[in-house]
């Protein structure tokens, strides 16, 4: 009775469900709209501070940042889970669900190792005494990139109920279930690609020399 029950208005509306796909792709729009908000304020503030003379930028010659090593393979990490979602996307539409279950683990395992591979450098910078309040510079790169870090968590959470979906529409198939699902894929890989910018437009600024931040902040109005 409870499964009747619940499957009755998507059964017996046909626009139920673009309504509902609808509220959930403008939600998730206007999350990112945010996020982008936030992200724009921080790297202005970021750009801003800079050309303060206590700044000691971690992309110095003699700095860290000047071996990305680390946080090239965590990008390259970054970048497969995110073909991965879009892969998951298109494949599920296709009979049997194709290597939908195969790409949405792989998109999974590789935003925890992007997640693990960042740790790693937080604690390459930590054991070699760049802590966040030695410097104005360290304290923004982890403050970008731990923000960054957090959202990307949060998107996990997403992907675990797309793949909870995938799951029982793979052993219980209805008409609901498959919708539902590639609904929450689809969400997810717009998530991750959007993620995947940020983190790259965050990478190339934290690793730029201080020329580039005296010439954005000059372009801005910002430097004298």
């Amino acid at each position: 009775m409870l499964t009747q029950t619940t499957s009755v208005p998507f059964a017996a509306s046909p626009g139920y469900f673009d309504q509902r796909s609808a509220s959930a792709k403008t939600g998730l729009h206007l999350l990112m709209a945010a996020m982008s908000s936030m992200f724009f304020l921080f790297l202005l503030s970021y750009i801003l501070r800079s050309q303060v003379s206590d700044w000691e930028a971690l992309s110095e010659p003699w700095q860290p940042l000047a071996q990305t090593g680390q946080l090239w393979f965590n990008t390259a990490l970054l970048v497969v889970a995110s073909i991965s979602l879009e892969l998951a996307r298109r494949s599920i539409r296709q009979p049997e669900r194709g290597h939908s279950r195969e790409l949405l683990m792989l998109a999974g395992l590789s935003s925890i190792g992007f997640l693990v591979g960042q740790l790693v450098f937080w604690n390459f910078l930590t054991t070699r005494g760049f802590f966040a309040d030695s410097n104005p510079a360290n304290a923004f790169f982890f403050l970008l990139t731990g923000l960054h870090a957090v959202h990307l968590v949060g998107g996990l959470v997403a992907w675990i109920v797309a793949t909870v979906r995938l799951e029982r529409e793979r052993r219980e198939p209805t008409e609901e279930g498959l919708a539902l699902t590639r609904l929450s894929v689809e969400l997810c890989a717009t998530y991750w690609h959007f993620l995947l910018v940020v983190w790259m437009l965050l990478f190339a600024l934290l690793s730029s020399s201080p020329g580039t931040y005296a010439a954005i902040a000059k372009f801005c109005g910002l430097g004298d």
